[in-house]
């Protein structure tokens, strides 16, 4: 694995850099580029979509797309430098679940038709998207799914709930699993699906967060009826896009840098705030806390490129423990940072909406919705068993 950038990735970077420290000036002040202000707040939101129309006027939300499909067909490196900056800068405009982690899974598993009509709105970032996956009795255990695809002439008949659906009331279409056949077990019945959420029989309901904010919907589907062309892969072996979906999902370079810029955040507030005459910055516990922090950063960006280097060489699926060993590292970090620097501003860590907050009460509130973020896309538990049974060959039960 070489690391190195050449002068060219370098100079776009400082193009990355330079145009989001610029453009997040303009940012409402709720911003705080976590999903609970994209999708929770409705200035916030008109700001994404606003973001999103100027990173696609300058072709860097499909950078390393085939051109056919409104990409530039540049190296996939690219993107994810792109994902770096943006994750440091709280950027806006990149759709997580559309461009971040659907579009990909669409150029290796959808056909020519659903790239052409699917790939270009969200390069120009028009089309934005949720993924219905998760239902009341299916979470962790996701194979165990009851929602139901029922094939009637040219189309399906959908019918089930979704829960834990983050966006979808923001969201123009949703990629979602179905079940296609229930005599097959477990995975081996459902398919992925593409659905306008427009379509008659779906509503969608807000689930109500300890944060206060409007991120998580459950979704009902009744009676929908989706075109079969919509389906991604052959019938009822829509697992395998589904893991492509999740690769992913869990490469987790961007958290990393929102960890990095939190960090720096919290050591700046350790060097001004004073605590019996002293800087916190000189409290030998504090320091000794801060500089892990800093070592697991630059550790887990390293492993989060390493990842990267294993998708761009064509590895997926062998990449799949790597992912989840990237998605464990990135969300229990992200909480240890969280937890660290409440404990260190002390009972101010506790206020969030008051001129005494610390960072504008930024770790209050990432105290509570970090708890949720090991559990979606795949609990710590679940990323633990994937990485033992397909990365260390253990077996699967015991």
């Amino acid at each position: 694995m070489d690391f190195q950038f050449t002068p060219e990735q370098e100079a776009l970077r400082k193009e990355f850099d330079d145009f989001f420290r610029e453009e997040m000036k303009n940012a409402p002040p709720e911003w705080g580029a976590s999903i609970e202000a994209i999708y929770g707040n409705d200035t916030c939101w008109e700001f994404h979509k606003q973001m999103a129309k100027k990173l696609g006027a300058k072709g860097w939300l499909s950078r390393p797309w085939p051109k056919e499909y409104g990409g530039q067909d540049a190296p996939l490196i690219e993107q994810f430098i792109f994902g770096e900056v943006m994750g440091y800068h709280r950027g806006a405009g990149v759709d997580p679940l559309g461009v971040g982690v659907l579009a990909p899974s669409l150029l290796v598993s959808g056909n020519d038709e659903q790239k052409r009509e699917h790939l270009p709105p969200m390069a120009r970032g028009e089309r934005f998207w949720c993924q219905c996956w998760s239902e009341p009795n299916a979470g962790s255990d996701l194979a165990s799914l009851t929602t139901r695809a029922v094939r009637d002439g040219d189309d399906y008949i959908i019918n089930g709930q979704k829960i834990w659906t983050t966006g979808a009331h923001r969201a123009d279409w949703c990629n979602m699993l179905a079940r296609t056949n229930p005599e097959e077990k477990r995975s081996r019945g459902l398919s992925f699906f593409l659905v306008d959420m427009k379509t008659p029989g779906i509503t969608v309901r807000p689930v109500p967060i300890m944060e206060g904010s409007r991120m998580f919907n459950e979704v009902f589907f009744d009676d929908v009826r989706v075109p079969a062309r919509n389906r991604v892969g052959e019938e009822n072996q829509g697992w395998l896009a589904s893991q492509m979906t999740s690769n992913f999902e869990r490469s987790m370079i961007m958290v990393f840098s929102v960890c990095k810029r939190e960090l720096e955040e919290l050591v700046e507030f350790c060097k001004e705030t004073k605590w019996g005459g002293e800087p916190l910055a000189r409290n030998p516990l504090i320091r000794d806390r801060l500089a892990q922090l800093a070592i697991e950063i630059d550790t887990g960006r390293a492993f989060a490129y390493s990842v990267v280097w294993n998708q761009i060489k064509g590895g997926l699926i062998t990449a799949g423990p790597l992912a989840a060993a990237a998605k464990v590292l990135a969300t229990e970090l992200l909480q240890r940072l969280t937890y660290t620097g409440c404990e260190i501003m002390g009972l101010y860590g506790q206020v969030k909406e008051s001129r005494w907050a610390p960072l504008q009460g930024k770790f209050e509130k990432n105290y509570q919705l970090c708890i949720g973020l090991n559990m979606g896309g795949g609990t710590s538990e679940i990323m633990r068993n994937l990485i033992s049974s397909l990365g260390l060959g253990l077996p699967r039960s015991w």
